[in-house]
């Protein structure tokens, strides 16, 4: 589509200020370190950020303007930059001029700011120059972020009652307050800001805890008052279309946000706790749940082996790993590759976390009956190719899975094991006779979520390569760390890579779980046929300076 905004190597190409051998260059580093393309062609000296900026915005001259003079301008104009992204790069949008987007900075040629603004408001812009403190200024004035919660909260200690019940109506008028409702907006922007992937709030004998989950560490945010959460929790249930009157028992719900461009999917979970209730939010953003191969984190010979197992005509693939360790992005990806028109792909997910376009997908309802085994029986009256089963979780769904993948279908699914290996002894444990196990099964694949480091803080780690040498790891080259730094909020990690163990049951591994061998054994012949383990994936990725010696050690076992 022509409105389409067109990948910033391409443009810089096709205007002649770069070559194609020197965006591959970028590119391949970009694979590597978490930047942006921009930064990487300025850092290598093949282009100025002020060229970047021009060719951007598909303007030579940058008008200064000031913004004093402005006395309105329109809200959903202002509105269409989220507010967390207009105060980290000091940016405001001012006005539409047909298709172009006007926004101010004070800086004109930051082109970090600039790409990320065209990617959240989808629109070409204009950029305009104006003064740092007058923006500043005017990013008070119109993203009021002070949130006084306290008549929300003298508001809701009157409806208390004393056998700690409520009045449904009073909580509804409670909730819908200002204060309370801007509070839950303003949690939810600030955890996508942050990159956090959950938000839990519990409540403690004195305060409330808010902590985001980022890149798979907790870290403490700033709470509301106690006597406000009553109303933050009834929020939360009206979004999730929950039952605000119930206070006893667990509950589970989901909403969606839009933030630009994105539309986030919010998982909520509610538990009865001794001091009320502890609700834990899951945030899945839908663009990052389908990326192509190459932005998985796969290594090419991992790429080239996942390729060649969803593209055979049938048997199982099966990915494993502990909950949120990217197995759902892994299983899209695939499906996402071999989506053509000549195959007929069906899911049965819990819940469906992303529309696929061509791809039927189902999603269980256990209340009603609807199982994965019951949906499995019906799917294979639908004449299909392919099968996704989101989680193999009883011997029911086991069974049906492994029968369809001995018919002619190629089954994809996930299972929670530790390792590769291990997963041939659950379906085992599970009541599926080794022989079975053994035709079926193509390849396994083990993943975990390490952190990157942060590509602006990056040192070396002179310790981290000395327990490595304690621990008779021979290193040749240096290992690295973050110091930690603004860009990573003092953590020294940015972003998380996937790393994995690969299986692919050869003939005399089917030999092997056909006559039961142990675990042990097993692992034994893997090795002997160079097979790689986690810990082998990690320590790869600490050679190569894309995470820390401290993630290896406790993301794998040593």
């Amino acid at each position: 589509m022509e409105n389409e905004r067109k990948e910033l190597g391409e443009i810089l190409v096709e205007k002649g200020l770069i070559t194609i051998e020197q965006l591959d260059n970028a590119l391949v580093q970009q694979a590597i370190e978490d930047k942006f393309l921009g930064e990487i062609l300025v850092e290598k000296g093949y282009i100025t950020n002020k060229q970047i900026a021009e060719s951007l915005t598909e303007q030579k001259k940058c008008d200064y303007i000031n913004l004093t003079k402005i006395k309105n301008i329109k809200e959903d104009v202002i509105r269409i930059i989220p507010e967390n992204i207009a105060r980290r790069y000091k940016v405001l949008a001012i006005a539409m001029e047909k298709e172009k987007l006007v926004v101010a900075m004070d800086d004109p040629y930051n082109i970090v700011a600039i790409d990320t603004v065209m990617r959240i408001a989808n629109k070409k812009i204009k950029v305009v120059r104006t003064e740092k403190q007058d923006l500043e200024e005017y990013l008070d004035k119109y993203y009021q972020t002070a949130i006084d919660l306290s008549g929300s909260a003298s508001a809701l200690e009157a409806i208390e009652r004393e056998d700690n019940s409520v009045d449904v109506n009073q909580l509804i008028v409670a909730a819908d307050d200002v204060p309370i409702v801007k509070f839950v907006n303003t949690l939810f922007l600030e955890a996508i800001e942050k990159r956090a992937t959950d938000i839990h709030l519990e409540p403690q004998e004195n305060k409330i805890s808010v902590r985001f989950r980022i890149d798979g560490a907790l870290y403490q945010f700033p709470p509301p008052p106690k006597s406000a959460y009553t109303g933050v929790v009834t929020r939360l249930k009206i979004l999730s279309s929950l039952d605000i009157g119930e206070r006893r028992l667990p509950q589970d719900g989901r909403t969606k946000i839009t933030v630009g461009t994105r539309e986030i999917d919010i998982r909520v979970s509610i538990l009865p706790a001794i001091y009320g209730e502890k609700i834990v939010m899951r945030l899945l953003d839908r663009q990052s749940l389908v990326k192509t191969l190459d932005k998985i984190g796969f290594y090419q010979d991992e790429e080239d082996l996942y390729k060649k197992g969803v593209q055979k005509p049938y048997g199982m693939i099966i990915v494993t790993g502990p909950t949120g360790s990217g197995k759902t992005t892994t299983l899209y990806s695939g499906l996402h590759y071999i989506n053509t028109p000549d195959k007929n792909i069906v899911t049965v997910e819990d819940p469906v976390e992303y529309e696929l376009k061509g791809i039927t997908q189902v999603q269980i309802k256990p209340k009603i009956g609807l199982t994965f085994a019951e949906i499995l029986r019906s799917m294979l009256r639908q004449d299909p190719d392919i099968i996704m089963v989101g989680e193999i979780r009883d011997l029911e769904t086991a069974k049906i899975a492994i029968q369809s993948a001995l018919t002619g279908h190629l089954v994809i699914s996930t299972l929670h094991t530790n390792d590769t290996v291990s997963t041939i002894s659950r379906l085992n444990y599970m009541g599926v006779p080794n022989y079975l196990i053994a035709e079926s099964l193509h390849l396994i694949m083990a993943q975990r979520l390490v952190r990157r480091i942060c590509a602006n803080c990056k040192q070396e780690d002179v310790e981290g390569k000395e327990i490595l040498k304690t621990m008779d790891i021979p290193v040749k080259d240096k290992v690295y760390k973050g110091a930690g730094c603004s860009a990573c909020n003092f953590t020294g990690y940015l972003g998380r890579v996937a790393i994995f163990e690969m299986l692919e049951v050869s003939r005399d591994i089917k030999k092997a779980i056909s006559a039961d061998a142990k675990e042990e054994d097993i692992r034994v012949l893997c090795a002997e046929q160079g097979f790689s383990s986690l810990r082998d994936a990690a320590l790869k990725k600490v050679f190569a300076g894309i995470t820390t010696v401290e993630e290896f050690l406790s993301k794998t076992i040593v």
